[in-house]
């Protein structure tokens, strides 16, 4: 299984609402990516202080590589990922993605 994980730093002028849309397209992708888990959205509640701004972030669980490859040269993900980057700070300096292999 491979853990995709992304951590944001949104800009401040974006809504909750748009927050929310954001997500709301990557989750649509489920039902036209096979393999693809539920996406999970969340602000960074850790008390530690390394987030270096990384305020929100969301992880989604794919099956295999294959599925994640999928996943991202989909025509969707491109339109979602895009949204999505046009609503950080810097653009794709305001993005951290890391994928995990999860093993047994």
């Amino acid at each position: 299984m491979i853990r995709h994980c992304v951590f944001v730093r949104f800009r401040d002028d974006v809504s909750i609402s748009e927050r929310s849309a954001i997500h709301a397209d990557l989750e649509a992708l489920r039902s036209l990516i096979d393999g693809m888990g539920k996406v999970y959205f969340s602000a960074n509640v850790s008390p530690e202080p390394f987030a270096r701004g990384f305020g929100h972030g969301f992880i989604i669980d794919f099956r295999d590589a294959a599925a994640r490859d999928a996943y991202l040269v989909h025509e969707a993900h491109q339109r979602a990922g895009a949204r999505l980057v046009a609503a950080l700070e810097g653009g794709t300096d305001g993005l951290m993605v890391v994928d995990l292999e999860i093993l047994g």
